[in-house]
């Protein structure tokens, strides 16, 4: 579902060129669960933020689900980065005015859906996540952890194909990031493809694949 041909991302910096991607070739299946590991600069962000359609390549192609998305408009990128790609972040990125059910839903507010319909697939996902007695709760009046649960059922609601995890147990504590963990790791089970990029081994070393990003390139691609 996600193929990645020779990608290179260069960014010049004081004059000099710095390959934050150089020629990565990638392919990962639907349903795959992988970790993205790697030194503070080796390109582990970068790889997310083309991955997620935040970023283009300089060089190369990208499918995803068979369409080159590399040379698309910034709108098409758009349309189809909400069709298609969730995501989560290490500051879960809430609206703070907002309650977590309308944090939730905003995707589908976006999308010009409903308020009925909203509401009929973000209580289902407050009640499988946990959330439903603080649906009406602010992010301030929510635990980092469900501050994050929040944000995984903000991701999903619009049933992507991918869900990206940007360091995200990375503002928690233990238990919360536990938890948070076995959350993403049952989405995976039902079916999404989920990719983490993580400095914890820990958590990197959960999932089925793990790879390794060092100085743009890929050093190591496993499977357990």
């Amino acid at each position: 579902m996600i193929e990645l041909r020779e990608v290179s991302r260069i960014f010049h910096v004081g004059g000099q060129e710095v390959r934050a991607m150089d020629r990565i070739s990638l392919i990962i299946r639907p349903g795959e669960y992988v970790s993205i590991m790697g030194p503070s600069g080796s390109g582990k962000s970068t790889l997310l933020n083309i991955l997620g359609l935040l970023d283009t390549p300089d060089q190369g192609h990208y499918l995803l689900e068979g369409q080159d998305v590399t040379s698309l408009s910034d709108g098409q990128l758009a349309e189809v980065r909400s069709r298609k790609i969730g995501f989560i972040f290490q500051f879960f990125h809430l609206i703070p005015r907002l309650s977590a059910q309308q944090n939730i839903e905003l995707p589908l507010l976006l999308a010009g859906v409903a308020r009925k319909q909203r509401t009929e697939r973000s209580l289902p996902l407050l009640e499988a996540f946990g959330l439903a007695d603080r649906r009406h709760h602010r992010p301030d009046e929510l635990s980092g952890g469900q501050r994050q649960r929040v944000a995984i059922a903000r991701a999903v609601i619009n049933k992507p194909a991918v869900l990206l995890a940007d360091e995200p147990t990375g503002n928690l504590d233990r238990h919360s990031s536990g938890e948070i963990i076995d959350l993403l790791e049952e989405l995976n089970r039902g079916g999404l493809t989920l990719v983490i990029v993580t400095h914890d081994p820990d958590i990197g070393e959960r999932a089925h694949r793990r790879i390794r990003v060092v100085d743009g390139t890929i050093a190591s691609d496993s499977f357990r």
